[in-house]
């Protein structure tokens, strides 16, 4: 949002669903920050940072990292097929044999549709990729050997401005892509997901 005196003043349904979204619950051990919504995509934005918090209390993005950000456009773009939109990605190391699994992808991808359903977050024409990033380091790198990430992109439109939901359901996808016990039912940790947070 922005403080400028000539720009117009935010939509009442954009201010309550920034109210959700800064009322909603997260998981202890992942660190939540207001961070500078990108601009020129959306009338209204806010976007949010995640990062898993380690052994030591301090977050760490390198156990799992995500971003959260709600567009809000009163014109409806036919493409979100109403006001709001959000764009979000979550991101964690992932074992290498797990990467080699053909169907990780798609485990990923359940993990977000089921951490929105089980909270009754209302959402239309949900959209994503899922990515497996292997790399393999040579010369000064070799000695950290072969490694890599589960990185998660998702959209989707809101249905209405209680956003809580949604927030918990991100937080849930990257604290479960980080290898952490998840807190729907229903929803089961890859073998041998354990991150490094001892």
């Amino acid at each position: 949002m922005s403080d400028n005196p000539s720009t117009p003043s935010p939509a009442p349904a954009f201010l309550d669903a920034v109210d959700a979204v800064r009322r909603a619950a997260t998981r202890d051990d992942l660190a939540v920050t207001e961070i500078p919504a990108p601009g020129g995509i959306a009338p209204n934005s806010l976007a949010l940072a995640g990062d898993v918090v380690g052994a030591n209390g301090r977050a760490d993005s390198d156990l799992g990292t995500g971003r959260f950000t709600l567009l809000h456009d009163a014109s409806e773009p036919e493409a979100w097929g109403g006001p709001f939109r959000v764009v979000c990605f979550a991101q964690a190391p992932l074992e290498t044999d797990l990467a080699l699994d053909p169907f990780v992808a798609d485990v990923a991808w359940s993990w977000l549709v089921d951490s929105l359903d089980a909270r009754g977050a209302a959402y239309d024409s949900a959209s994503g990729t899922a990515t497996k990033l292997l790399s393999t380091g040579y010369g000064e790198l070799a000695r950290h050997g072969d490694g890599a990430l589960l990185e998660l992109r998702a959209s989707w439109s809101p249905t209405s401005t209680d956003l809580g939901p949604h927030i918990e359901a991100w937080g849930e996808l990257i604290c479960t892509l980080a290898g952490l016990p998840p807190t729907v039912e229903g929803v089961t940790l890859l073998a041998s997901r354990r991150v490094g947070r001892d």
